[in-house]
């Protein structure tokens, strides 16, 4: 396997997501963890797993990392398995300010329109789009998401370990 776990991250908690997403599918070595503005074409040589993440901004995936899908070639995730995920408010939270619950209804979270920009590049899903919790704007992240992101990982080596989908 060579993974990439490829990450934005505004106040470090998407980044210790991201850290735990990284230790959970493999040993250093096989997979790299880089902050998406850090990522260079010689990361692709290859590679059989990329996972991004961000914090969903405005309803949306930051600047950082749209400009790394956009960069991605048309078909260069071709035979790659692909996981997305994001930082997001609880439900709850959400659900406390009616606006808030409503443009969340229309416009959703960070993680699927990432996943969905990393198929369009020819990559193969490994598991649905994930969100993690997080306490506020700044954090903390929520009591257990470290560990559910290490579960979610665990998931993605999993099906990393099954033979790729002829597409």
């Amino acid at each position: 396997m060579n993974a990439l776990v490829a990450y934005d991250s505004m106040y470090g908690n998407t980044g210790k997501i991201a850290e735990a997403i990284a230790s959970a599918i493999g040993p250093q070595g096989e997979v790299q963890l880089l902050k998406v503005d850090e990522v260079g074409p010689e990361q692709f040589a290859g590679l059989t797993l990329l996972v991004v993440g961000c914090p969903t901004q405005k309803f949306s995936p930051t600047a950082a990392t749209t400009r790394f899908l956009k960069s991605l070639p048309n078909n260069g995730l071709q035979g790659v398995r692909v996981a997305a995920f994001d930082t997001r408010f609880t439900e709850s939270e959400i659900g406390k300010v009616r606006i808030l619950a409503f443009f969340v209804s229309l416009f959703g979270y960070a993680a699927e329109p990432i996943a969905g920009r990393l198929k369009k590049k020819g990559g193969i899903q490994a598991v649905p789009p994930e969100g993690f919790y997080v306490g506020g704007t700044e954090g903390p992240l929520l009591e257990g998401e470290l560990e559910r992101a290490k579960a979610w990982a665990r998931e993605i080596a999993r099906q990393e370990s099954q033979p790729a989908p002829q597409v």
